[in-house]
């Protein structure tokens, strides 16, 4: 089969790989038919991280079932499914906990030993406790699948910031970043009841879909001036605040905005933000919480209002490719052409 592999820095390619075959009794083979490009994605791709040569690529995809071991009993050949993007086992003591990605026995997709979700087809290890079955009335309908596909990472991290920041009905939240994470963070502040969401942003196609997803304020100014803004429009801070970005650069700005007694949850993937003002913590009682988000936990609830026409993360993905086209899909991102990119591997 065909699937993206890294090859080098800015270098991914579509190479031809093994089929997967089913190696445990709780395996599943997934024949992908959506998947993304994912902000993350790129550390790797810009040489950040350290990602090495023949690593697959892709952690956000679903599809449709076509084989299944013996010990999988929620989930049969002909179903369509969506993936969170880690997977686990569902009985552990962590996953019992609803905090899936701290599974004792589960991994990320991609890397050295696992498939990735740009791929033509994922060998699933543990599917039970991973894939969540699309219901049949969504299965076949291809404008409710592209809002479905968000789930399987930036919707329900989006999500994870506001709970962790402690978005409450009727208060105010500030989001530190325009990409698909913190616009899915909006999305998930009004769905909790956020009366004010200022969002804080520099690209104007981004901020236009955060107006449409129910941003009230947009904060355009930069470094102290930003401050000082989102401090003036809330009059001391920000109930609560999300980081979406995990620049040291964008932890700071949360720290800054926040309200005394607030919170700051953040689900940026960490790159320099490792060093935080925690005097200012301190000082005003400012609770900090969040982490790589346990998206199976969220998948139920979300895909239930996603399926009922209350949220739709769809017009975050505003790029299509073909698995051929994963390449070019990765270098818009980069350049800031496409917020995120849907592949659909089977065209």
């Amino acid at each position: 089969m065909r699937a993206t592999v890294y090859h080098g820095k800015c270098d991914v390619r579509i190479d031809q790989v093994p089929d997967p075959q089913i190696k445990e009794p709780g395996d599943a083979i997934v024949r992908v038919t959506h998947a993304c490009i994912c902000g993350s994605d790129l550390w790797p791709y810009r040489g950040m991280d350290q990602y090495q040569e023949g690593w697959r690529l892709g952690h956000e995809f679903m599809g449709m079932v076509e084989e299944v071991g013996k010990d999988v009993h929620t989930i049969k050949p002909g179903d369509r499914v969506i993936s969170p993007f880690t997977y686990s086992d569902g009985t552990c003591e962590f996953c019992q906990k609803g905090l899936y990605t701290s599974c004792l026995h589960g991994s990320i997709w991609g890397g050295a030993a696992n498939d990735g979700g740009q791929a033509e087809a994922v060998r699933v290890p543990m599917a039970d406790g991973t894939l969540v079955k699309i219901p049949e009335e969504a299965s076949n309908d291809e404008k409710l699948l592209k809002s479905i596909l968000p789930l399987t990472d930036v919707m329900g991290t989006g999500h994870h910031a506001a709970v962790c920041a402690g978005v409450t009905q009727g208060g105010t939240v500030a989001i530190i970043g325009d990409g698909a994470v913190g616009l899915c963070g909006v999305l998930a502040a009004k769905r909790l009841g956020a009366e004010r969401i200022i969002v804080l942003g520099h690209q104007p196609k981004r901020l236009a879909i955060a107006k449409s997803f129910g941003a009230t304020d947009i904060v355009e100014e930069r470094d102290a001036e930003a401050i000082a803004r989102v401090q003036d429009l809330t009059k001391g801070g920000a109930h609560a605040v999300l980081e979406c970005v995990g620049t040291k650069a964008a932890m700071d700005m949360a720290i800054d905005v926040a309200r005394p007694g607030g919170g700051v949850g953040y689900v940026g993937a960490p790159h320099g933000s490792e060093n935080l003002k925690f005097s200012r913590l301190f000082m005003q009682n400012i609770s900090l919480r969040g982490g790589i988000a346990p998206v199976r936990a969220y998948i139920p609830d979300l895909l239930k209002d996603v399926i009922a026409g209350k949220i739709d993360p769809s017009p975050v993905l505003d790029m299509t490719v073909d698995l051929n086209g994963v390449p070019s899909g990765y270098a818009a991102m980069d350049k800031r052409e496409a917020i995120k990119v849907m592949v659909q591997p089977q065209k």
